[in-house]
């Protein structure tokens, strides 16, 4: 099994395979041409609806390449699961969310953004969801190239917003909406890496900085997967399979309890037979959240394939039912094959070309271990359950980047507040200190942050044999600090989210420029 797992990862990120790929890409948009072309002959207009469900196509492959690898990323960083396993699993939940729980009405106007009913020509509305759904895909393209995660959702909503100013004027915005789309740029990312933060700090004190972490571990694991069981529970009552049951939060998170008490118990189980086997370290604890990381993976993936398959598919529905009733609709009842265009788009563009940004959301950004891993799941679930009830309009994707951000930044202010503690102060002590110092100093030059806290304790116990003065633990900050966090990849990330909104506004303005004048 670890072969096949090696040789298909192998497949996936060589780069001898791209042509293969976009090969298969292109069979797949070309059997939608010669679907569509069957179905819709005689209506009017057939050729532009098949046009739209190629391009429709086109975006849930980019959806699926960029969107998919925040759900899957940090458990494939962390080394829960393979890279091939990890596809696999995505792809398929994604699918049977957007298959399942898809729905059989969407807003096409994402979030009411744009008022149809100031456009002047009837055709105008088909021109511009064209259009929109186009620059969508092409800037998802670019940054998927780039292995910069965007946002989906941002980019299908630039492009209706730019091709619909281009089609109406700015009066159609509506910018109290795209107000509450631009503060999320800084909601989503920063509620997830706070949350995300805060579990690892209490996981790190409750459990991996214990001189013991096995008697630890038994009474504060088990509770901790108990709380992602309950988040997740209530997240896919609330998000998931919302157009298939309709529920109110308290009944959501009803559920969300009765799984979280059967998890607690099984847990404790678990738990309890693997201690008496488990490594008494950080890396026996991290060993336990490996099948809690598979089973959120696959959450995630079937909650994100049931909402934002809506993103690829939502233009597309609306343009068809456009083109069947000759007029403006702004909801649209999907026929199974719209459906079954987003959910294989996005199946196969996670295949093909999802590995890229999987490998940077869990291993570039910052190293992931299991523990840090799960606190980003747990804290994307979370997130999207607040932000829900709150009213705030929030990102999957930047929650899940914000989560793994923070709990990088996290590392960095622990190893950095621990070195201050204990500076390199050789030259303070006399040469028979200094013996007695050397082999200390060495070892928490090399240790990690949960080693460090207990070298620390150590010194702290043993002022005899460590004769280290208060004044010379504070001296340590500026040796010892280290970046744990790739700046280079913060600054391409947050620049991406910036302008995703701007650019596939741009682009969908000038698609529609550009298809108006090919179809005046």
């Amino acid at each position: 099994m670890a072969a096949s797992n090696g040789f298909f990862d192998n497949l996936l990120t060589s780069s001898a395979t791209e042509r293969y790929r976009i090969g298969i890409s292109l069979i797949f948009l070309l059997a939608v041409w010669l679907f569509v072309g069957h179905s819709a002959s005689g209506i009017p207009n057939g050729m532009l609806l098949m046009a739209a469900a190629v391009i429709g196509g086109y975006m849930a492959i980019n959806i699926g390449a960029n969107d998919v690898a925040n759900n899957v990323g940090p458990a494939v960083g962390s080394g829960a699961i393979s890279l091939g396993a990890a596809v696999l699993l995505a792809a398929v939940f994604e699918a049977a969310g957007a298959l399942i729980a898809g729905g059989d009405v969407v807003s096409t106007i994402k979030g009411g953004i744009i008022s149809p009913e100031r456009l002047s020509q009837p055709e105008s509305f088909v021109w511009l969801m064209t259009a929109a759904l186009l620059a969508g895909a092409l800037w998802l393209n670019l940054a998927t190239w780039m292995g910069a995660p965007v946002s989906t959702t941002h980019s299908i909503v630039g492009g209706v917003l730019g091709a619909g100013i281009a089609a109406g004027g700015w009066g159609i915005a509506n910018w109290a909406v795209m107000a509450k789309i631009v503060a999320s740029w800084v909601i989503s990312p920063a509620l997830g890496g706070l949350l995300a933060a805060l579990f690892l700090f209490l996981i790190k004190k409750a459990v991996l900085y214990k001189a013991d972490v096995i008697p630890a571990a038994r009474r504060f694991v088990p509770w901790l997967v108990a709380v992602m069981a309950w988040a997740f529970g209530t997240y896919l009552m609330v998000k998931g399979v919302k157009k298939i049951i309709k529920v109110d939060f308290l009944v959501a998170s009803l559920v969300g309890l009765a799984l979280a008490v059967i998890t607690l118990l099984v847990m404790r189980a678990l738990v309890a037979r693997r201690a008496a086997t488990m490594e008494n370290s950080p890396s026996g604890v991290n060993t336990l959240f490996t099948w809690p990381l598979i089973f959120a993976a696959a959450l995630l993936s079937f909650a994100h394939g049931a909402n934002d398959v809506a993103n690829a598919i939502g233009p597309l529905a609306a343009i068809n039912d456009a083109i069947t009733a000759g007029g403006v609709v702004t909801s649209a009842a999907i026929p199974l094959w719209v459906m079954m265009v987003g959910a294989l788009g996005l199946a196969l563009g996670l295949m093909l070309f999802g590995p890229r940004l999987i490998r940077t959301v869990g291993s570039e950004i910052t190293e992931l271990d299991k523990t840090r891993a799960f606190c980003i799941a747990l804290s994307a679930a979370l997130t999207v359950i607040i932000a829900s009830q709150l009213g705030l309009p929030v990102s999957s994707t930047h929650i899940a980047i914000g989560g793994v951000f923070g709990v990088g930044f996290l590392r960095e202010y622990l190893k950095t507040n621990y070195a201050s503690q204990l500076h390199s102060i050789m030259e303070n002590h006399d040469e028979k200190e200094r013996a007695r110092l050397q082999p200390f100093l060495d070892d928490f030059r090399s240790a990690s942050v949960e080693e460090m806290e207990r070298l620390l304790q150590k010194a702290r116990k043993n002022k005899r044999e460590l004769p280290l003065s208060k004044p010379e633990r504070k001296r340590l900050k500026k040796i010892y600090r280290q970046e744990l966090v790739k700046r280079s990849h913060l600054a391409k990330i947050v620049a991406a989210w910036v302008i995703t909104v701007p650019a596939s506004a741009s682009m969908a303005a000038l698609l529609f420029f550009t298809l108006r004048g090919l179809m005046v």
